[in-house]
């Protein structure tokens, strides 16, 4: 789990983030739907992404097990229009891994049972691919309060995450209207590991936006999440 904030912002716990993980040669990139445009679940299954160092070039043989395995995903580039949740990622990436490639996915309008059955289906995809496969969810934390109170906020989200609990992740925080954008892509990837057998979740770091400019009146709040 990595944050999608503006670099100067957030950038610094992104890249403290990537710098914990081994990135093989195959990535899938979680998204939350910012434009509420596209289908629930949205890929785009060819070509490439540019950014401003070159080209990440998408995984095609990846998107087609995507395709093939998670409920409801849709070939469909309207939710990924003017979508900046994925783009802000993929530098980190391809600077631990010049070679990488990715899928692409925009999740938006599903429920907990719908989220993680994406989560279950992208881990079945990842079966059938073989070898090794690393997925980022890009969420940030609570928006526009105070720091203080966004920290207070953000506490119970961030134990369900790092409890490895998909399902109480999207309950908290739904129930305490916490206001976390990629709680879709998360939960998604908690199933995912989950299935996976993964054990431990470490907290790379906890930062706000006014760490960065020392506003302390109306910040976003930014984690840092490696699983295992």
């Amino acid at each position: 789990m990595a944050p999608h904030a503006g670099w100067v912002y957030s950038g610094a716990l992104a890249g403290k983030t990537f710098a914990q993980v081994t990135v093989p040669a195959r990535v899938v990139v979680l998204s939350p739907n910012h434009t509420g445009r596209g289908s629930a679940v949205s890929l785009i299954a060819a070509g490439s992404f540019q950014i401003p160092v070159g080209e990440v070039p998408i995984d095609e043989d990846l998107a087609a097990l995507v395709l093939a395995e998670v409920p409801g995903a849709r070939e469909d580039a309207r939710a990924h229009a003017q979508e900046h949740a994925i783009e802000v990622e993929l530098p980190f990436l391809q600077a631990r891994r010049a070679d990488v490639s990715f899928v692409p996915i925009v999740l938006g309008g599903l429920d907990r049972a719908e989220a993680i059955a994406v989560g279950r289906g992208l881990a079945r995809a990842i079966e059938g691919a073989g070898g090794d496969v690393l997925v980022v969810a890009s969420s940030d934390m609570s928006h526009y309060l105070s720091d203080a109170v966004t920290r207070e906020r953000d506490r119970p989200a961030i134990e369900r995450i790092l409890a490895l609990d998909p399902e109480g992740l999207y309950d908290v925080v739904e129930r305490q209207d916490i206001s976390m954008c990629g709680i879709l892509p998360v939960t998604a990837m908690l199933a995912c590991a989950r299935d996976h057998g993964a054990s431990v979740a470490q907290l790379v770091g906890y930062a706000t936006s006014g760490d960065a400019f020392g506003d302390r009146d109306r910040v976003v709040g930014y984690a840092g999440v490696v699983v295992r």
